[in-house]
């Protein structure tokens, strides 16, 4: 045994690595600054034998028989302790040199940047082999960085964000986690609403610059109304809804909002006011009164924010970091930090607990429902490439159970019928559990209620059991330019897709009879997946948008959550022991557009900038019309040499 102050311990055998020849893009790699700030190169190692650097703890003594079954137990808890300590001292210690994990030094700071949408998955690797944020990414490194010990805390830099609440949910949930390692947590922002500060106020530390832009005002849904556009166009929207609180065609119908949409979106506004409240009070340790003062107030000056404790004190980007070097250990001048990529490289089995016996695989389904899986937009659900993927899980015997993480506004009614058919199918053989993300609302849905359990964020929209369809009468339009058309045809119903005139009395009939059966079927199938009754369903269905708390109070959804909670239920239900550990197989079911679409969206000239126009009219469309939950809206939609098919019901 060694001695360390006078006092004999036993050291557990070492690897020692005692030849190494470092190649020079190695050492450029060892000596490469972080993210946040500087830091001193990694010193590289040497050929002798190192000694244990870090003080090991002492293996407890063996207990006696002699001994009380108190103290037994006492000495028993304390072993294991030791062990896990021991554990996780051998995993950090001997990584290679040359591993990207080991350029994590003990007192390093965890540095990310959060902003935009946080996608719930990646799109397209990038070409410079920069990660993209995403939800499940930054959740990663949230989780491994609580158990790492060479982690000391937590800096995030938030800037404007565009996701929804459900995610902002999660990231909340993750971050109070965290916080539980008794490790700082900071948050940084310069542009403030209510989005950005909720996701800061669940730091314990909140900065901003002295000019920093705060506008907390409250929550508000603006709805825009096209009828008065279309008519000085000559455009006639020809739409058939199912369902009293289906609002999707309103914007193309109407030039106000209607009786049921305020009803929805008042309710909606209020749900997201009151968790604002409650949390931010919560985080804050304020009043609920105090935060609805703070929201009906201002504008605010930074110093009275940081004196009425709603920040913790005005500072500039680089004053964080001043701020930070001495919590490290390291030199002052220096803040010892790691970047969000270079984070990801950093084994998550390090810090796993109880192994990795079992394997649960997560689809992760983003964005609206097509049959088609080369469409312009860059994110998507393809139902074919999403078959082939439940298809390939159900024949996988090593896949205990399936989480499938939906984030998406609805889409095609066939194409969101056919998940539906083959998620039900994968669910007779092992269990799925849905995982709704922002939006899981119509055909996303659709899709969720064919799983066993549905686990929701309070905040997810959801729901929205309706039916919206229609065409484009375009007929005045075509005057009015000196268009003209002329179609031969034979068949009572032949012409009922022309865009050039408007549906005959027959053909309306025909028309409105197949969304009427589209809705009925889309209600009866949520009631047999959800075991209510059609008439209990009725009540709830109706095209209405809900909110995770309201949905779960009116059997729509069985659990509200995010990711873990959706883990935790899968192993129950597969019968998997809660103590042990599990892997997880990443399945990706979202469609990532076109290379000759990306080639074109790059080149130089006018047919780059209308594509890209085009991308972000379609992404905003999509966004605009998600709290509705329903698909692109009415957008002329190209069908061979067709323009709209008024077959094609839009969930």
């Amino acid at each position: 045994g060694r001695r360390t102050g006078g006092e004999a311990r036993q050291v557990p055998p070492v690897m020692v690595i005692t030849t190494m020849k470092l190649t020079a893009s190695m050492r450029a790699r060892a000596q490469r600054p972080g993210k946040c700030g500087s830091r001193p190169p990694c010193a590289v190692p040497t050929l002798v034998p190192r000694r244990a650097s870090r003080r090991m703890p002492a293996f407890p003594a063996r207990s006696t028989a002699t001994e009380t079954e108190a103290e037994s137990k006492t000495e028993s808890t304390a072993e294991e302790a030791a062990k896990d300590e021991r554990r996780m001292f051998f995993k950090t210690s001997m990584i290679p040199p040359w591993s990207p994990a080991s350029g994590v030094a003990p007192g390093t700071v965890l540095c990310m940047a959060i902003g935009d949408s946080v996608a719930e998955s990646s799109g397209r690797a990038s070409p410079f082999g920069k990660k993209e944020v995403t939800l499940p990414r930054v959740v990663s490194n949230l989780q491994k960085a609580a158990a790492d010990p060479r982690i000391c805390g937590v800096y995030l830099k938030i800037s404007p964000l565009a996701c929804g609440y459900g995610k902002l949910g999660e990231l909340r949930r993750q971050i109070a986690e965290f916080r539980k390692s008794g490790k700082f947590t900071v948050a940084y922002f310069e542009l403030g609403g209510l989005k950005e500060y909720l996701l800061a106020s669940a730091c314990e530390e909140v900065y901003v610059p002295p000019g920093a832009y705060f506008s907390v005002t409250g929550v508000v849904i603006e709805n825009s109304f096209l009828r008065g556009v279309l008519e000085k166009v000559g455009v006639e929207p020809q739409v058939q809804r199912i369902g009293k609180y289906k609002s999707a065609g309103d914007q193309l119908l109407r030039s106000d909002m209607s009786d049921a949409q305020r009803e929805v979106s008042e309710r909606l506004v209020g749900s997201i006011y009151e968790n604002f409240v409650r949390s931010v009070a919560q985080d804050r340790g304020k009043s609920e009164q105090e935060v609805e003062d703070l929201l009906n107030s201002g504008p605010h000056k930074v110093e009275d924010l940081a004196a009425g404790g709603w920040i913790t004190a005005p500072r500039y980007l680089n004053e964080i970091e001043d701020l930070l070097k001495p919590r490290t250990g390291g030199p002052s001048d220096v803040l010892q930090s790691v970047g969000f990529s270079g984070y990801l490289r950093t084994p998550a089995a390090l810090f796993s607990k109880g192994g990795a016996k079992h394997l649960i695989a997560v689809v992760r389904s983003s964005g609206a429902i097509s049959r088609d899986p080369s469409g312009v937009s860059s994110n998507g659900i393809s139902s074919s490439a999403f078959i082939r993927a439940i298809k390939n899980l159900k024949k996988n015997k090593a896949v205990k159970a399936v989480v499938l993480r939906i984030d998406s506004p609805g889409g095609d009614a066939l194409a969101s019928d056919l998940m539906w058919n083959e998620i039900r199918e994968l669910a007779k053989t092992k269990p799925v559990v849905a995982s709704m993300v922002d939006v899981a609302a119509s055909g996303g849905y659709y899709m969720s209620m064919a799983c066993d359990k549905i686990v929701a964020e309070p905040l997810t929209l959801t729901g929205s059991i309706g039916v919206v369809t229609g065409k484009f009468n375009l007929e005045e339009l075509n005057e009015k330019v000196g268009f003209n058309t002329e179609r031969v045809s034979r068949g009572k119903y032949a012409e009922l897709n022309t865009s050039s005139r408007a549906f005959e009395d027959h053909e309306y009939e025909y028309f409105a009879a197949g969304a009427q059966n589209a809705y009925e079927s889309f209600r009866d199938k949520a009631a047999l997946s959800r075991g209510l009754a059609v008439e209990a369903m009725e009540e709830v269905a109706q095209g209405r948008v809900w909110t995770g708390q309201d949905a779960m109070e009116r059997g729509l959804v069985d659990e509200l959550g995010g990711f873990d909670k959706a883990v935790e239920v899968a192993k129950e239900l597969a019968g998997i022991p809660e103590d042990e550990g599990c892997r997880f197989l990443e399945v990706r079911s979202s469609k990532q557009g076109s290379p000759v679409l990306s080639l074109l969206r790059n080149s130089a000239g006018a047919m780059s900038k209308a594509l890209a126009v085009y991308s972000k009219i379609e992404r905003l469309t999509e966004e605009r019309m998600g709290y509705d939950a329903a698909m692109p809206g009415l957008k002329i939609k190209s069908h061979g040499s067709k323009t709209w098919e008024a077959g094609d019901d839009l969930f």
